[in-house]
């Protein structure tokens, strides 16, 4: 094992003990065989206290805890993750209420993405319900489509906001689950409706009662993301140039306005502690995935990787510790502090999550940066998501 590969191996696995310490319990600390993600450490309240029994889960923050257990398990063969993995998938059903759905989209296509990777990279590992939540949510997508509407998929289901984080994951979920049509159209809908002059992505359209349609032209790193993992993913099934040249555009304006020497931006606690790590993953995704032999895609796999290398080194570099085990914060460029349980920790307000008062306290945080890590790994050991999608 080379020093480079060590070395990013070395800090993921850091990062998911970490993760595994202070975040992973069983459902109400005893349900056996579940797991379900502690939202703030240290923990708000006294163990059984109102506080602590009222706090918000997050069903959007434990899909993507799903997805970076799924990671250790394959770079490391961790069975482990691997167990924590399956674990928290029987944990989110149970503190759902039994159910996979919810009324967001964009949480279901999160939470479908990380079932369909736990199924194909994990394996079933025999009788498992996952298929079946696969199918569930994969026709969420699915029948969520508008075509009256010009296409797309809404926010939520009690509202016509139509976003690129709601159809982006949804189409990298469908390209994924035999309906490669729908996916090529869904990100054809994310270039065609929330492309700016600048090559970034919008937020979304909202759509009005009298036809009208009002853009919301707000800027988030995640949405950069999520489309270029839709776009990498429609390429690889189409290889119509027009495709890999809007990565080549959207990379270049991403790059110019969500990195700083190279390094991604932080967007703070709450909900934004996992934007760079929706971010990163899909550059991972680029770095590994795109198909092709020439100088284009050589480029932007090249300059993909080099923001997920520069970014992991710099949120390692700025990382604090307590008992060994590393503390990460919100800007990957900025030091991070070890955390307290003085002040508010995460709670929702309508369809977001807010900061804690220390962002390195909340599960967010924490998650985005091991799924940086993660994609490190991905990146440095050449690891595709898609087995033999990309040349040597």
């Amino acid at each position: 094992m080379s020093p480079e590969v060590e070395s990013a191996q070395r800090r993921a696995a850091a990062a998911q003990s970490a993760l595994r310490a202070r975040h992973l319990r069983p459902i109400g600390g005893w349900v056996p065989f579940t797991r379900i993600g502690r939202v703030a450490w240290p923990p708000a309240g006294r163990p059984l206290s109102k506080e602590r029994l009222t706090a918000s889960w997050n069903y959007w923050w434990q899909a993507h805890l799903v997805d970076v257990l799924v990671d250790g398990a394959i770079h490391r063969g961790d069975e482990q993750c691997a167990r924590d993995a399956t674990a928290l998938l029987r944990g989110i059903r149970i503190r759902n209420v039994g159910r996979w759905t919810n009324s967001y989209y964009d949480d279901m296509a999160w939470l479908g993405l990380a079932v369909e990777r736990t199924e194909r990279r994990l394996g079933s590992g025999g009788p498992s319900c996952r298929p079946r939540a696969l199918r569930v949510l994969r026709d969420r997508m699915v029948d969520a489509w508008s075509p009256e509407s010009g296409g797309g998929i809404p926010w939520r289901t009690t509202d016509t906001f139509f976003n690129a984080p709601a159809n982006g994951p949804a189409a990298i979920l469908l390209s994924r689950t035999d309906r490669v049509e729908r996916a090529v159209a869904m990100a054809d809908w994310i270039d065609d409706n929330l492309c700016l002059p600048s090559g970034l992505i919008a937020d979304g359209v909202w759509r009005r009662s009298d036809g009208s349609r009002d853009l919301d032209d707000a800027l988030f790193t995640y949405c950069q993301g999520v489309a270029l993992g839709a776009y990498t993913e429609a390429y690889r099934h189409t290889g119509d140039r027009r495709r890999l040249d809007r990565i080549d555009a959207l990379l270049t304006a991403t790059a110019a306005r969500f990195t700083t020497d190279g390094v991604v931006r932080g967007a703070g606690g709450g909900d934004g502690g996992l934007f760079g790590g929706v971010l990163t993953r899909n550059l991972a995704l680029v770095a590994t995935d795109l198909p092709g032999q020439d100088e284009t895609a050589e480029s932007v796999r090249s300059r993909a990787a080099a923001i997920v290398t520069a970014s992991a080194d710099a949120a390692w570099a700025n990382r604090t510790e307590h008992d060994g085990l590393p503390v990460f914060g919100p800007d990957w460029r900025k030091p991070a502090v070890v955390p307290t349980s003085a002040g508010p920790s995460a709670r929702k307000h309508g369809g977001a999550v807010a900061s804690s008062k220390t962002p390195e306290r909340d599960l967010s945080v924490q998650i985005g940066a091991t799924m940086l890590l993660e994609a490190a790994v991905a990146v440095t050991i050449r690891s595709p998501e898609h087995i033999g999608s990309t040349p040597d």
